[in-house]
């Protein structure tokens, strides 16, 4: 099952997740895993399939995530965003869901720079794995309509993606 990248070339996912889940998760590792020794694929999956049913959303929702390097993401980011220079995580809207909405369909694109990642990960002094945990629930919520332009939408989007990672690191550690 082949997706299609954010710049359109098709690529082969690395796994996807929870054949028993109710939703498609493909991750894909183009150049961007490199600097990541611990990736983790199926955590990243884990990730991704509790972020999806905490905001409640439909069976049969497919999302995609893609690791991708500091050439290519700083490539989207002037294409997408008119912003020069390499960025943490890009998100890619397809059907214009909401959490909670009651039919499935494609949430799109989550890409990750893992070297970004770990630099930021480093200059945080956390492991760069919490750092992706980060960026792929910054960048879901961003899939799902959520913004920090304004302060109030930075307070409430910032105050659900807390919540989400303490609930998820909680669980994990249970």
């Amino acid at each position: 099952c082949a997706s299609r990248s954010s710049a359109g070339e098709a690529t082969q996912p690395a796994v996807i997740a929870h054949p028993m889940s109710d939703y498609e998760i493909d991750i894909t590792c183009d150049d961007g895993c490199e600097p990541y020794a611990g990736w983790q694929p199926q955590k990243t999956a884990d990730l991704a399939d509790f972020l999806l049913q905490e905001l409640k959303m439909a069976a049969g929702c497919d999302l995609s995530i893609a690791f991708i390097g500091e050439e290519h993401i700083a490539q989207l980011h002037v294409q997408w965003l008119d912003e020069p220079g390499a960025t943490d995580v890009m998100s890619f809207p397809m059907d214009e869901l909401r959490a909670g909405d009651a039919q499935p369909g494609s949430l799109g694109d989550v890409a990750i720079c893992g070297t970004v990642a770990a630099k930021q990960a480093l200059e945080a002094g956390h492991p760069v794995s919490d750092e992706v945990e980060l960026l792929l629930t910054h960048g879901v919520l961003h899939l799902l309509g959520h913004d920090h332009a304004e302060p109030e939408e930075h307070q409430l989007m910032f105050g659900l993606q807390a919540s989400l990672l303490q609930k998820w690191r909680e669980g994990r550690s249970a």
